[in-house]
């Protein structure tokens, strides 16, 4: 069975981002969302181990002491972070585990996870993601402008990534995410275990003829 790829999915706000990994765990079974640890408390209907992992402060700190996180960060005074174990575990499984996260974090997890396929999501032009942000209806002029500003930034850092995905067209978005997806999982940094045996077989295969 051939080892599940890391999926690290990034994209401006309004990229529409979020639909497409849900479309994807619900499309296709190979797919599995990562799931975070948390210092906040659970909120009504959220289950242990499906929309997070609850853990007190102290629990999170002797996790980050153990370096037992992908990445982590505190915000508004919780920690959130993406706990490696649950990674590894999904991967050896022949998962493919969607690590839905921003720039700053991906760019560290790729540092960390070599073999991550990076992969970013965009509207088809900066006006595109205006004209989304306006159309929720959810958050000021100034708010949005804000974003465009983020945006901007995260531009200049796109070309850090693996792969680019225009998302022009949902449907055809999530099929090339998809196609992108198995793609990857063919280069010869994700499969040197196969590599390597390989090699063994074929040294061993002719050791075998040259002592017979």
């Amino acid at each position: 069975m051939r080892k599940g790829i890391l999926l690290i999915l990034s994209g401006f706000a309004g990229s529409g981002k979020g639909t497409i990994v849900k479309e994807l765990i619900k499309r296709y079974d190979n797919y599995a969302l990562s799931v975070s640890a948390t210092t906040r408390a659970p909120r009504p209907g959220e289950v242990e181990g499906r929309d997070y992992f609850f853990k007190t402060r102290e629990e999170f700190e002797e996790m980050i002491a153990r370096d037992d996180f992908l990445e982590h960060a505190e915000y508004v005074g919780n920690y959130y972070g993406t706990p490696r174990q649950y990674v590894d575990d999904m991967l050896d499984k022949g998962m493919d585990v969607i690590l839905e996260i921003e720039m700053q974090g991906a760019l560290l997890v790729k540092e960390r996870c070599p073999e991550a396929a990076l992969m970013f999501v965009m509207p088809p032009s900066a006006g595109e993601v205006y004209n989304r942000l306006k159309k929720r209806g959810t958050e000021s002029e100034e708010v949005i402008l804000k974003r465009m500003k983020r945006g901007a930034e995260e531009s200049r850092g796109i070309c850090k990534y693996d792969f680019l995905i225009i998302n022009d067209d949902l449907e055809k978005c999530i099929e090339e995410v998809n196609n992108t997806v198995q793609c990857a999982k063919c280069a010869t940094l994700r499969n040197r275990d196969a590599i390597d045996t390989i090699i063994k077989e074929f040294d061993d295969f002719l050791m075998d003829k040259e002592e017979g």
